[in-house]
């Protein structure tokens, strides 16, 4: 067995990267299959996922884009009441920011929306794998010609005012944790997630060491006797587990797994849900673990953006 430290990383390099690399690079996280990513491998991946409906995976990238149209056309969007869309009207445009999945599914139920059509034909121009199964080519109506679109560049997101910053920055993180931590972060309703998968991955095979790996607790100190019961137990279950696997298949055996397993989740949502999270999360009434990890990266965040935290 192996027994490792709890961390996280803010996915920076994800933020420089396009649409398609970011949304391939964190989809492969729920499968640990990252050893399959190449120059090459972006593109079938996403087109792929898109083709079988694993929304989730198209909540991993958004767009923010500034509309200029006329009050009636903005109105006639709010009419249909879309979600997961984070608006706000500015003297010169309109900003509004979603996922990938928000404005796929936005398009299938409004598509006949003028705002609508013109933000998903601004789109299609470049990313049109994004809106494959979705995207019907759209009309040439007047409507929609009379509508700008552009896309707003991260620097540009970034110099928005605080209020704007918190709504329409949107941060991935990837935590490295234990069960127990992912079971409480996922009642989080208005972020994106994708995590490692028990019932895919087969811990018996050579890219995972043929060994299970475990969050080191922070409840008990080495040498001590819990610790020491607390390692006999995971290499009990770790034996378990791969005899299992020997007979069933992963999404069987892994029912004697244990909260200490180590599971790797991405967390993707905008500041202003960043900053509900840490006020429940780092506070003293937090589960111990949680706090390991949402501490540190709350001061991360403060330093990043002291406006918004």
């Amino acid at each position: 067995m192996r027994v490792v430290e709890p961390s996280y990383v803010i996915q920076d390099e994800l933020d420089q990267a396009s649409l398609v690399v970011r949304l391939e690079a964190c989809g492969r996280i729920c499968y640990k299959s990252e050893e399959k990513i190449s120059k090459d491998s972006a593109m079938p991946f996403v087109k792929k996922i898109a083709e079988h409906g694993h929304n989730s995976v198209m909540e991993m990238a958004v767009v923010t884009l500034g509309v200029h149209c006329s009050a009636e056309q903005f109105a006639e969007l709010l009419a249909v009441e879309p979600r997961y869309l984070f608006m706000d009207r500015l003297d010169e445009e309109i900003l509004i920011t979603g996922s990938i999945r928000s404005f796929r599914e936005l398009y299938a139920r409004s598509g006949d929306i003028a705002i609508v059509e013109a933000m998903l034909s601004f789109m299609v121009t470049d990313h049109v794998y994004l809106f494959e199964g979705v995207w019907d080519g759209g009309s040439d109506s007047s409507a929609v010609r009379g509508i700008a679109v552009r896309k707003l560049e991260l620097r540009e997101v970034e110099g928005l005012t605080a209020a704007l910053l918190a709504r329409h920055r949107f941060c991935g993180v990837m935590f490295t944790v234990n069960r127990a931590v992912t079971h409480e972060i996922v009642r989080h309703r208005p972020c994106s997630y994708l995590q490692e998968s028990q019932r895919y991955c087969r811990y018996s095979q050579d890219k995972f060491g043929s060994q299970v790996t475990f969050i080191k607790p922070m409840f008990f100190a080495e040498g001590t006797e819990e610790y020491e019961l607390w390692t006999k137990a995971m290499e009990d279950t770790e034996k378990i587990y791969l005899q299992l696997l020997e007979s069933s298949t992963p999404q069987a055996a892994r029912t004697v797994l244990p909260n200490s397993c180590k599971t790797e989740i991405i967390v993707y949502c905008n500041l202003v849900e960043w900053k509900h999270i840490f006020s429940l999360r780092t506070s003293p009434a937090a589960e111990p673990s949680m706090r390991e990890v949402m501490i540190p990266l709350a001061a991360e965040m403060k330093d990043r953006y002291p406006a918004v935290f």
